[in-house]
């Protein structure tokens, strides 16, 4: 069965080379203000989600007229982000792979909400990963295959009390059942040195980063 992947555009840091992303099969989700970026590029967004409180009301009625379809909700009744909402609407088309752009900035508040959002989609078993110009971003609670994208680093960051049984092949610095603890550093700025990389682990889950300068 061909699988479906979902491309979410969010209000955070953009720019024109996040477009070359896009895939012909792709379901499009513009959320809030990544729904007018999508829109001044000539792209048309699936759906075009969120509060819409970080454009005008003319640009958002623009959105509203060159989307296929827009879910606005009150700014301040919603429980959600306008990329949680976006994830909920790639689980509704139950997409398989979600890949997020502009999700991450300056709101800290925002990018760390944005990346635990990783874990919501584990659990609806949607593998899921955040990219921008400096990084891409995965989650793991069994075994990742790491792929090179012209990124420096690989960095391994316990999203748990503690990641057990980590094993590392094809890396510069490899594990063998090791154990990672949140606040230690240990798994920062390794690199892949193979035509791919394999990381699994016994328990926990693991983010993974693959970045650059």
């Amino acid at each position: 069965m061909t699988k479906k992947r979902a491309i979410v555009f969010s209000g955070g840091r953009l720019n024109e080379e996040d477009l070359q992303q896009i895939q012909p099969d792709d379901f499009i989700i513009g959320a809030d203000k990544g729904a007018l970026f999508l829109i001044e590029h000539g792209i048309t967004p699936h759906v075009s989600v969120g509060d819409f409180d970080s454009i005008t009301s003319e640009e958002q009625e623009r959105v509203k007229s060159a989307s296929q379809r827009m879910l606005a909700c009150d700014p301040v009744l919603k429980d959600l982000t306008d990329t949680e909402l976006a994830l909920e609407i790639a689980m509704d088309e139950q997409a398989d792979h979600v890949l997020m752009l502009g999700v991450t900035g300056t709101r800290m508040d925002h990018t760390l909400a944005n990346v635990q959002i990783l874990v919501r989609a584990m659990q609806h078993h949607i593998s899921c990963a955040i990219m921008d110009a400096h990084n891409y971003i995965e989650l793991t609670g069994s075994t990742l295959e790491i792929q090179p994208m012209g990124y420096t680093y690989a960095s391994l960051i316990p999203m748990t009390a503690e990641v057990t049984g980590i094993q590392l092949e094809g890396f510069m610095y490899p594990l063998h059942n090791a154990t990672l603890k949140m606040g230690q550093s240990r798994g920062v700025s390794n690199k892949l040195t193979a035509a791919k990389g394999t990381i699994s682990i016994k328990s926990g889950l693991l983010l993974v980063i693959q970045s650059k300068d």
